[in-house]
């Protein structure tokens, strides 16, 4: 039977509860080791189970990241399509949900988000492609919200996917800094950051 480890966001219901157990061992160890500083072994002690176990649900340590960063694309992807989907038509607003849905994601999933910062160099060309693509993604949804701004002269950046890439970097870096229980709540941060956003694209009402 898997041990109780921290729980993660990238767990799904459907995942056999093995699978989960590992993965979120591994973002246990990964958080705290780095990727090449985890072993197999490492990862299955956590789940409380062994190697032999982990490799018949990953075929390797590299699945098993590139699985963790794939799906924190995904919950990453899919908090800001919902949040666009619940916002109007204004611009300002559209950016504001998509500056509090990246950041909101980043507040509540700490572990995941560093991980996938700085384990992306540690991807094979594969697991790369598939991870980038996905980066991709969210940044051109930054990029959208950011150029229909400009087209209706609410935002008056001379450079909006230069404007939209420093955005979305500024909202990642939360993860990095922010501390539960600091100065800081995660409202106060998700509206400081939305404020941020709006003076970086020049917003005029």
């Amino acid at each position: 039977m898997p041990t109780a480890v921290t729980p993660s966001v990238l767990t799904r219901p459907d995942d056999e509860p093995t699978a989960a157990a590992l993965i979120a061992a591994a973002v246990e160890t990964m958080a705290v080791h780095g990727y090449h500083g985890t072993s197999v072994r490492d990862v299955a002690a956590a789940a409380g189970t062994s190697p032999a176990v982990l490799y018949h649900h990953f075929e390797s340590k590299q699945r098993l990241l590139v699985t963790l960063l794939d799906r924190g694309l995904d919950v990453l992807i899919a908090a800001t399509e919902e949040a666009l989907d619940l916002a109007g038509d204004d611009p300002a607003e559209r950016l504001g949900a998509v500056v509090g849905a990246h950041v909101g994601v980043h507040l509540e999933s700490q572990r995941e988000s560093l991980i996938g910062q700085s384990e992306i160099r540690s991807l094979e060309p594969a697991g790369r492609a598939l991870v980038v693509t996905k980066r991709d993604v969210q940044q051109r949804t930054f990029e959208r919200v950011v150029r229909d701004g400009v087209r209706r002269t609410v935002f008056t950046t001379a450079t909006p996917d230069d404007t939209a890439r420093f955005v979305s970097a500024a909202c990642t870096s939360v993860a990095g800094w922010y501390r539960p229980g600091g100065p800081l709540d995660g409202p106060t941060v998700i509206a400081r950051y939305r404020a941020i956003a709006l003076d970086a694209v020049g917003y005029r009402p």
